[in-house]
């Protein structure tokens, strides 16, 4: 188990959902990154967000105030099991983040630093472990939880996100990895809510 104690950072997670919930469609290939979502390879449907020139903004800041993120191993990218190829991620040579990245795993591999300040680094140790070591990422930014929606799932359920920030978009999946599957009832306080052109970016308090 790990501490429920005073907290110095807020820990917070950003997803788009479809209506029915799902975060990504079954299928995921290094073509299609977000499965079977109604896009089509990456014109996603859950992401065309990135063409809102305010939600790009808002998602730069955001990312900005960010110390230390943590994505489970789909997230990453498509390959599974042993690290039998290269893949240092979807996001090219200078990745977003410009911090450190804990990626969840069963399969050691050494750390993988990227231009810009990204250095992905892969923990085997379970969701806990991932989490005291982003803690110990010195500054005083925040710790996001930046998915999928199995990893959230794990950290709502050990009560330890304090914030959510989802884009709720206009088409039903069906299938796929949904939010809140395997969490408790939880209960969430709406702090802010924007409108975009194909979708509504909403944000909630986790209240405990």
């Amino acid at each position: 188990m790990f501490g429920q104690g005073v907290r110095m950072t807020k820990v917070t997670c950003d997803l788009s959902i479809s209506l029915d919930g799902f975060a990504a469609g079954h299928g995921q290939t290094e073509e299609r990154p977000f499965g079977d979502d109604g896009g089509d390879g990456w014109g996603s449907t859950l992401h065309a967000w990135y063409d809102d020139p305010a939600e790009q903004r808002y998602q730069a800041d955001r990312l900005a105030e960010t110390k230390a993120f943590i994505m489970g191993r789909n997230m990453f990218g498509p390959v599974r099991g042993a690290w039998d190829r290269p893949w240092n991620g979807w996001w090219g040579d200078e990745p977003p983040y410009h911090g450190p990245v804990f990626v969840l795993t069963h399969h050691p591999r050494a750390p993988q630093p990227m231009r810009g300040g990204t250095t992905f680094h892969f923990v085997t140790d379970g969701i806990e472990a991932a989490f005291e070591r982003a803690r110990e990422v010195p500054g005083d930014g925040n710790i996001s939880i930046h998915g999928g929606a199995t990893t959230v799932n794990q950290y709502l359920a050990a009560g330890l996100v304090d914030e959510l920030r989802l884009r709720i978009v206009p088409v039903t999946l069906g299938a796929g990895t949904r939010l809140f599957d395997g969490v408790p009832g939880l209960r969430l306080e709406q702090v802010a809510s924007r409108a975009g052109e194909a979708f509504t970016h909403v944000t909630y308090r986790v209240v405990r």
